[in-house]
């Protein structure tokens, strides 16, 4: 001890100066945190992910996009102007009509002009010219044409008709004079409607294949991956093309749209059967598994309860990325006349009627329904962007 710390010590016999503090006694001061740590630290992995969802403005947006094109699909029979089979024979391949709210300066509200029809004889074209006399205002919330919502409740309110005595067509119409916005809606039910089927059907084999070859490996794992090699090997478009001509020409709608919703959930399994089975290769280790195999549970149970959850939000990421592929593929195959047909009306089936590049020229109106494809395609491939983000626990 220096000479200095010497000097600093009591006399002999006199007790060491110590310091007693009257403040209560907290043996968690040192761990206290703030209350929004506090909350971080007390969220779900849900929770979790939800807060950095939401930091992901594109992928938002793309939901809420995603919500309205499915609540528009849903809802096709109220929101469309006309029934998807109702014929306008007199306004065949009609341009859209342009809806206005002032007439000569007035104010009467939402109103379209009617169309006049001209026969050109040197081109042979129909040709159509506003009235602009005679302004016809639209009607909402009224009684139009018949229907069945979903097929089961029969009803004929609209949210929008057209005039009496009037035509409305805001996208025009197409070769039979059928409005191309009621079809677009109608037909975003099929093709919707498709992407979600088939990502059931190959979620439910990718799971349990990938699945099967990640928890037993070995030889099994082996097989399987041999398997899924040779299905990713064949072109996919030829094999859509032959799987779908060999659905008899006699089967109902009804059969070819579950004939087409197979073919594209059995094409698209392989990613999501390697990606499970290589996250149940790193975790079928772990403690937890282990103990779930002493205590007697069956593979299946193992892998359904104590495995699968512990990367459900890399599925759902997938999910959302896998679906646009099957609306692709239902469109692809339609467009060439080998998916879905009419009286079926997907978005496909309506762009099918504009493969000649003469009718397009034309008639460019009939190319609309790749506008919702692009849109709906586009919102997915964001939102899994923002999905995966948001599960990824190293971001």
């Amino acid at each position: 001890m220096t000479a200095e710390a010497l000097k600093d010590l009591p006399p002999d016999g006199e007790p060491l100066p110590h310091l007693a503090s009257d403040a209560p006694f907290e043996p968690y001061a040192v761990e206290r945190v703030t209350p929004e740590q506090d909350r971080i630290d007390r969220a779900s992995q849900l929770r979790l992910m939800w807060w950095k969802f939401r930091k992901h403005r594109l992928a938002v947006i793309s939901a809420v996009v995603i919500i309205v094109i499915y609540g528009m699909a849903a809802l096709a029979e109220l929101l469309a102007p006309y029934h998807y089979t109702t014929r306008n024979t007199d306004f065949i391949r009609a341009p859209g009509q342009s809806v206005h709210l002032f007439h000569e300066g007035s104010f009467i509200g939402p109103f379209v002009y009617p169309y006049k029809l001209h026969l050109n004889m040197e081109n042979l074209k129909r040709e159509y010219t506003e009235d602009r006399t005679s302004p016809q205002k639209l009607r909402f919330f009224c009684r139009g044409d018949a229907y069945e919502f979903w097929g089961l409740i029969p009803g004929n309110r609209h949210l929008v008709c057209p005039p009496e005595g009037g035509t409305f067509f805001w996208l025009g119409s197409d070769r039979l004079g059928r409005d191309m916005l009621s079809r677009v809606l109608y037909g975003g039910r099929i093709s919707l409607s498709i992407g979600l089927i088939g990502i059931s059907i190959s979620f439910v084999l990718g799971i349990i294949i990938g699945g099967i070859a990640g928890y037993y490996g070995g030889r099994v794992d082996l097989v399987v991956q041999r398997v899924i090699e040779i299905v990713q090997s064949l072109p996919h478009i030829p094999l859509w093309l032959a799987l779908a001509a060999v659905m008899p020409p006699s089967w109902s709608p009804v059969l070819v749209y579950f004939g087409i919703t197979i073919i594209l959930g059995l094409m698209d399994w392989t990613g999501l059967a390697r990606s499970v089975r290589s996250k149940l290769l790193s975790l079928r280790e772990e403690d937890y598994v282990v103990a779930a195999q002493l205590m007697g549970a069956r593979p299946a149970r193992i892998i359904a309860l104590h495995l699968v959850p512990g990367f459900m939000s890399h599925l759902i990421a997938s999910a959302t990325i896998t679906i646009p592929r099957t609306i692709l593929g239902e469109t692809a195959l339609s467009f060439l006349g080998l998916g879905l047909r009419p009286p079926i009306t997907s978005w496909g089936v309506m762009l099918n009627e504009a493969q000649n590049i003469n009718v397009v020229a034309l008639y460019p109106w009939l190319l609309y329904p790749v506008v919702p494809v692009i849109l709906i395609i586009l919102a997915f491939n964001f939102l899994g962007d923002g999905l995966r983000d948001a599960a990824d626990p190293y971001r």
